[in-house]
C-alpha cells in the first residue's frame, strides 16, 4: 500500500522524521513506499536495526555499507572493516569528518530503533546533533527511545508521525481489500474495530479472502480470530512480565482503567506506573486523559485478553466484575457501575444504581443510555423491582409509549410499599418524576400542575438536596408546568414558568433541561415576536447538536418552530430542512402534540406549495394523533380548520362540510373552525354566509389565538365583500389585513387564498403596505420572499448609565447587587431597567440581553451555566 498522504511529512524540512508506532502498524512499508513514491531511492540510506542489536560496531557498519550505496555517500564516506578495537564513538567521529563537505541532500533511515542499545543510541544522538544540514534522518521505532530528540522538537526541526496518523482511512481500508481480492462493500466496520491497525486490517483480508459473503463475516472479525490472537501473543502479550500480564488479563474486564482500579482488580500496587510504561512502549494501551490516569485497550488486544482471562481463571472474572461495580458506583460512575453489575449477575446491585442515579441520567439527556442499561436486565428483573419498574416507565415514555408505561408505572407504585425502608424516599422521588413525565406527555395541565407540586415540595426534602437534585427537580417542575400550558394556550402562564426554568437550569449547569425549556419559549414567542422564536429554536437547535439530543421530541418542537416561521413568512425553500429536522423525531412519537405540530406544518408547506394532495394526506395523519391528548387541544382544531381548507382546494367541497359536520358544537364555533368554514362557504359562492361566519372572528365572540390568523380572517372578509360588489368595504378589510401581516411579515395566507386581482387594485388606492403589497405580489409571480433585515436598532440612543446597567443583565445579580456593584439605590437600577426594557423594545431581562447581544451592545453569550461579573 502507498500512503501517499503521509510522504510529505517524512521529506519535510525537519533535519529528523520519527514514525513512532506499535507493531504492525504499517511503519517499515511506508518508509519502503516513501523512498520509492518520492524518488529518492538514490539519497536514502537504509539500515535496518536487528533484534536486539547490542553490538554498536556492527550496527555502524552496516550504516556506512548503506550510505556509501547512496550516489553522495559513495564520494565521501570511506570503507571499514571491522576490528576488535574498533568501537562505535570512534566510527560516529570519522563518519562526521567524511561527511562534513556534503552538499546534496541525503536520508539515512534507520528502522527499528527500539532495538539499539544504550550506547548506540548516545552515539545516533551524537551523529544527529552533529550531522551537516544536507544529512536527514528517518528513524521507525516501536516507541520512544532516549534520543534527546526535545531540543529539535522545540526549535522545529522534529517532525512526528504517530499511531493516529498511521491508522488507515476507510477509503485506505478500502484499497487494501481490493487489492487482496476481497469484495467488501463497506469497510468502515472493520477499520472501526480494527482502529485503523494495518496489521489487523491485513490479517482481516486474509481471514476473508475466498468467502462467498465476507461483509457478513467480517462483522464476527475479533481479536480472538487465530491469526489475530497468535500475532497479538506474540508481540504484546508474550512479551510481558508475569506481573504485567496478570495486569493486563485482570483489567481487560474494563472499557476503561487507572492505576486505583487495576490495584483494586491485581492486589498489587504500582499499576498506573506500569499503565504509563506500557502506554510509552505503543503496546496497544492508550491514554484517555492529558494527565495519563485513565487507559483502555487497543479493541483486538481487549479481545484477546478476555479470551485469555476466561481460559486461565474462570472463576474469577463475575468477582472481578463485582469489584469494579463497586468501585465505579462508589466514586460517581453510575453507568460503568451497573454494566459491570450485570455482567457479574448481581442484579439487586444494577438496579439499585440504576434507580438510584436515574433521575441524574434523565436530566442529562441520556434516555439512550437508560435505555440500553434496562435492555441488559432480565425482564422478570423489571417487574419484579419497584425502582427497575419506575425506570421501565420512564424509558417507554421516552420512546413514546404512554400505555406501557402507564403499565410499568402501576407496577411500580404496588411494589413500592415493600422497598426497604432507607430506600423508600429515593422510590417516591423516582415515582414523582415519572409521574409528572406521563402527566405532561398526556398533555394533562390539571395532572401537571399537581404533580409540579409535589415534586417542588420533594425538592425541600433533605434527600433530594443530598443527592444533588433540589433545584433541579424545581426547574424540572418549572419547565414541565411551561410546556404544558403552552400546549394549552397559557401563554402568559407558560412564559414566566419557562423563563424562570431555563434561568435556573442554565444557573445549575443543566442544558438539557436548558434545551426542553429553550424548545417551549420558541414555541410561545411565535405569537409575540417571530424574532425571538427564531432565536430561542435555533439556541435548541444548537444544543441538541452539541449533545446529540437531535432526536428528541425537543429538538422537533425547536425545529418546527423555526420552520413555523419561515412558512408563514413564505420561505418555503428555507422552511424544508427544518420540517424535515422536525421529522426525524417523529419515529419516538414521544410526545403526540409536538407529532401533531410537526405534520400539521408539514401539511401547510405542501399547501403554500400548491401541493394540495401531499398537505391533505400530512393533515390526517396529524389528526390520527388528536386521541393520543389528555383533552381537546387547540392544535387539533387548527389542524382541522387546514384540514377542511385543504379539502375545499381540491375541490372535495361534500367532504368538507362532512368533516365540519362531524366536530362538536363547541368546537365548530370556535374561531379557527370558523375560518375553514368561510373558505368552504366562498367556494361555494356563498359570501353572505362566509361574512356572517367570519362576524364573531371579527368582532372578538369567537377569538384567533393569534394575529396572523385574524388577518386570514380580514383577508377572507376582503375576497367577500369584494365578491358582493362592495369594493370600498374590501379594501379597507384587506388593508386590516396587511396592517396585521406587516410587523412579522407573514405572506403565506395571502398563497393560501390569493387574490392578485384585488391586491392590484389595492395598490392603485390609498394604502399605508405599498411595500409590502408589491413583494405579496411578486410571491403570487414566483418570486422569492426577502429574508428579513438585521435587528432594528434601539428606539432611542442608550446613556451611559443604561449602557453600564445593560452590562450586568446577563449576570445572576438581582437588582439590589447591581445597585451595590455601581454604587446607587437600587431605585436608580430599577429605573435604568424600565429604560431599556422601553428602548430595546422587549419586557423581560433575559429578552433584552438577548436583544442587546444580536445589536452588538453586548459580548457573546459566555460559557454556559457560569455566573459572571462584568469585566
Amino acid at each position: 500500500m502507498s500512503r501517499p498522504r503521509l510522504f510529505g511529512r517524512l521529506g519535510a524540512r525537519a533535519r529528523v522524521s520519527v514514525v513512532s508506532a506499535p507493531p504492525g502498524s504499517g511503519k517499515t512499508v511506508l518508509l519502503r513506499s516513501w523512498i520509492s513514491g518520492a524518488g529518492v531511492a538514490d539519497r536514502a540510506a537504509w539500515v535496518p536495526a536487528e533484534p536486539g542489536e547490542g553490538d554498536p560496531q556492527r550496527f555502524w557498519l552496516s550504516v556506512l555499507a548503506a550510505l556509501r550505496q547512496t550516489a553522495a555517500g559513495s564520494a565521501l564516506v570511506r570503507e571499514l572493516t571491522a576490528a576488535p578495537d574498533l568501537d562505535g564513538w570512534v566510527i560516529t567521529e570519522r563518519l562526521l569528518t567524511d561527511l562534513a563537505p556534503l552538499e546534496d541532500q541525503l536520508w539515512l533511515v534507520v528502522d527499528d530503533v527500539h532495538e539499539l542499545g544504550p550506547d548506540t543510541l548516545r552515539q545516533l544522538e551524537l551523529l544527529i546533533m552533529r550531522a551537516p544540514p544536507p544529512l536527514r534522518f528517518v528513524l521507525a521505532t516501536r516507541h520512544d527511545v532516549r534520543l534527546g530528540l526535545h531540543r529539535l522538537r522545540l526549535e522545529g526541526g522534529l517532525a512526528e508521525i504517530r499511531e493516529p496518523d498511521l491508522r488507515f482511512t476507510v477509503a485506505e481500508a478500502g484499497e487494501l481489500f481490493d487489492a487482496a481480492g476481497v469484495d467488501l462493500p463497506d469497510p468502515a466496520p472493520l477499520v472501526e474495530r480494527t482502529e485503523g491497525w494495518a496489521a489487523g486490517l491485513r490479517l482481516a483480508a486474509l481471514w476473508l479472502a475466498g468467502h462467498p459473503d465476507p461483509g457478513r463475516l467480517a462483522a464476527g472479525f475479533s481479536g480472538t480470530e487465530r491469526t489475530v490472537a497468535e500475532y497479538l501473543l506474540a508481540e504484546v502479550l508474550d512479551r510481558q512480565s508475569p506481573e504485567v500480564r496478570r495486569l493486563l488479563l485482570r483489567t481487560s474486564i474494563l472499557e476503561r482503567v487507572n492505576g486505583e482500579l487495576s490495584g483494586l482488580l491485581t492486589g498489587d500496587s504500582g499499576g498506573e506506573r506500569v499503565l504509563q510504561d506500557l502506554e510509552a512502549a505503543n503496546a496497544f494501551v492508550v491514554a484517555l486523559d492529558p494527565g495519563r490516569s485513565w487507559f483502555r485497550y487497543h479493541h483486538l488486544l481487549a479481545d484477546l485478553l478476555q479470551l485469555e482471562l476466561r481460559r486461565t481463571e474462570p472463576g474469577q472474572v463475575a468477582g472481578l466484575h463485582r469489584a469494579a461495580a463497586d468501585w465505579f458506583a462508589g466514586h460517581g460512575y453510575p453507568v460503568e457501575a451497573i454494566r459491570h453489575g450485570q455482567a457479574a449477575r448481581d442484579w439487586d446491585l444494577a438496579a439499585r444504581v440504576l434507580a438510584g442515579h436515574w433521575p441524574g441520567l434523565y436530566l442529562d439527556g441520556k434516555a439512550a443510555v437508560i435505555h440500553e442499561l434496562l435492555a441488559g436486565f432480565p425482564a422478570g428483573e423489571l417487574v419484579a423491582d419497584a425502582g427497575l419498574a419506575a425506570v421501565a416507565a420512564g424509558d417507554e415514555l421516552a420512546r413514546g409509549s404512554l400505555e406501557a408505561a402507564g403499565r410499568y408505572l402501576g407496577l411500580a407504585e404496588r411494589a413500592s410499599a415493600s422497598v426497604p425502608a432507607d430506600r423508600r424516599r429515593q422510590a417516591q422521588l423516582l415515582l414523582g418524576m415519572v409521574r409528572l413525565l406521563l402527566a405532561r406527555q398526556r398533555g394533562d395541565p390539571a395532572a401537571v400542575a399537581e404533580q409540579a407540586r409535589r415534586l417542588q415540595a420533594m425538592a425541600e426534602a433533605p434527600e433530594a438536596a443530598q443527592a444533588g437534585l433540589g433545584e433541579e427537580l424545581r426547574a424540572l417542575a418549572l419547565i414541565s408546568l411551561g410546556s404544558t400550558e403552552y400546549w394549552t394556550t397559557r401563554f402568559e402562564e407558560a412564559g414566566r414558568h419557562l423563563e424562570h426554568g431555563v434561568a435556573l437550569a442554565r444557573r445549575i449547569g443543566r442544558p438539557y433541561l436548558e434545551f426542553t425549556g429553550l424548545a417551549y419559549q420558541a414555541a410561545i414567542e411565535f405569537f409575540r415576536s417571530f424574532a425571538l422564536a427564531v432565536e430561542r429554536g435555533r439556541q435548541a437547535a444548537e444544543l441538541a447538536e452539541q449533545h446529540g439530543w437531535t432526536g428528541e421530541p425537543a429538538a422537533g418542537l425547536a425545529s418546527v418552530i423555526v420552520a413555523r416561521v419561515l412558512v408563514w413568512q413564505g420561505r418555503l425553500e428555507e422552511a424544508e430542512p427544518w420540517i424535515r429536522r422536525a421529522e426525524r423525531t417523529l419515529r419516538a412519537e414521544a410526545e403526540p402534540a409536538a407529532g401533531l405540530l410537526i405534520r400539521t406544518h408539514r401539511g401547510l408547506l405542501e399547501l403554500a406549495r400548491g401541493r394540495d394532495a401531499e398537505a391533505l394526506a400530512a393533515f390526517q395523519a396529524a389528526d390520527r394523533l388528536a386521541g393520543r391528548l389528555a383533552e381537546p387541544n387547540p392544535l387539533v382544531l387548527r389542524n382541522r380548520s387546514y384540514l377542511v381548507q385543504t379539502l375545499v382546494r381540491l375541490g372535495e367541497t361534500e367532504r368538507a362540510e362532512q368533516a365540519l359536520a362531524g366536530l362538536a358544537d363547541l368546537d365548530r364555533d370556535s374561531g379557527q373552525i370558523r375560518i375553514g368554514l368561510v373558505t368552504l362557504r366562498l367556494a361555494q359562492d356563498k359570501p353572505h354566509e362566509a361574512i356572517a361566519a367570519l362576524v364573531p372572528v371579527l368582532d372578538g365572540s369567537a377569538p384567533l389565538p393569534w394575529p396572523a390568523w385574524l388577518a386570514q380572517a380580514f383577508l377572507l372578509e376582503a375576497i367577500a365583500r369584494d365578491a358582493l360588489g362592495d369594493p370600498g368595504a374590501a379594501g379597507r378589510a384587506l388593508e386590516h389585513a396587511l396592517d396585521l401581516a406587516e410587523p412579522d411579515g407573514v405572506l403565506t395566507m395571502f398563497l393560501l387564498h390569493p387574490v392578485p386581482g384585488l391586491l392590484e387594485r389595492h395598490a392603485r388606492h390609498h394604502t399605508s403596505h405599498a411595500a409590502l403589497v408589491a413583494e405579496i405580489r411578486g410571491l403570487l409571480a414566483g418570486q422569492r420572499p426577502a429574508s428579513p433585515a438585521g435587528p432594528r436598532p434601539p428606539l432611542e440612543p442608550l446613556s451611559d448609565s443604561e449602557v453600564r446597567v445593560l452590562r450586568y443583565l446577563p449576570t445572576n445579580l438581582s437588582g439590589p447587587e447591581i445597585a451595590s456593584e455601581l454604587y446607587v439605590s437600587p431605585n436608580t437600577v430599577k429605573t435604568h431597567i424600565h429604560h431599556l426594557y422601553a428602548k430595546l423594545g422587549t419586557h423581560r431581562r433575559l429578552e433584552a440581553v438577548e436583544r442587546a447581544r444580536s445589536l452588538g451592545l453586548l459580548a457573546p453569550s459566555p460559557h454556559r451555566g457560569q455566573a459572571t461579573r462584568p469585566g
